[in-house]
């Protein structure tokens, strides 16, 4: 189900039914006069219909709901290791919704220019072949940039994306199977963060210019990843938020809250 289109058609319902209402409780009011039945307008209604009181209750929750969701902050949740060791399956996550500019929900059109994304963001996006599904990556490439990936490193125009290998991942619960890979440390500017990749596992080579207007991401588990480098650039428009914290994380393998993670922020 579409939730963004769910909340925009109950707020509108609901607050109609309940403007509706009002205006024909004024309207019958006023014909009736100050005086009909010796009480002042408005006095004496009776009990509203049950679908007003249900409207009247709705409609501001729904209301504060979406505004909330739409221009301020939604919350995602992880369902793949394509991020690990950054984000595990099953964090939960809030993203910022008004750092790429305030966007009205389900048409998606910018109506506020509030900031672009910065290399290194951590970005949730929809998913250029199929929209109706959120991905979320890390943005390497900006519109102009040229992005090589070459025997498992990454190049931002003809210079090498300094990294510092430190070691073998140990994971558990639903990180364990990627228990072995190599740990590196990676400087994107000024954000530094880890990623993973598997020596042995081929990678998909090469180099392209980012068009204006476009974004080049990839997965900080570099050898499992769907990005970029199979499927082309992020439009633009296509950009839902920055990821911004950890609000919850629940291991399906383990059965249990890894409290360790929660609050921690992402970059």
């Amino acid at each position: 189900m579409d939730l963004e289109l769910a909340l925009v058609l109950g707020t509108a319902v609901t607050g109609l039914v309940w403007l509706a209402h009002a205006l024909w409780q004024r309207l019958r009011a006023r014909s009736q006069g100050p005086d009909a039945g010796g009480e002042a307008p408005g006095r004496g209604k009776g009990k509203e219909p049950w679908y007003v009181e249900y409207a009247r209750s709705f409609f501001p929750v729904l209301l504060v709901v979406l505004l909330l969701r739409s221009f301020v902050a939604e919350p995602f949740r992880i369902p793949s290791g394509s991020m690990m060791p950054t984000l595990l399956v099953g964090d939960f996550i809030l993203v910022n919704k008004f750092a790429y500019g305030l966007r009205l929900p389900v048409v998606h059109t910018r109506i506020l220019d509030t900031g672009s994304p910065a290399r290194g963001d951590v970005a949730v996006f929809r998913f250029p072949r199929r929209p109706s599904e959120d991905y979320i990556k890390r943005i390497v490439g900006l519109p102009g940039d040229r992005v090589a990936f070459r025997d498992k490193r990454l190049y931002i125009n003809g210079e090498q994306v300094p990294v510092e290998i430190l070691g073998r991942y140990e994971g558990d619960g639903a990180g364990e199977a990627m228990t072995g890979a190599r740990l590196l440390e990676e400087r994107l500017g000024q954000v530094q963060h880890r990623i993973l990749e598997w020596p042995g596992r081929p990678s998909p080579q090469g180099e392209v210019k980012v068009p204006e207007g476009m974004y080049f991401v990839l997965g900080d588990n570099r050898d499992n990843s769907n990005d970029s480098r199979f499927w082309g650039f992020v439009p633009e428009q296509s950009l839902v938020g920055r990821a911004m914290l950890i609000w919850m994380n629940w291991d399906p393998v383990a059965h249990t809250v890894r409290l360790e993670r929660l609050g921690d922020r992402i970059r």
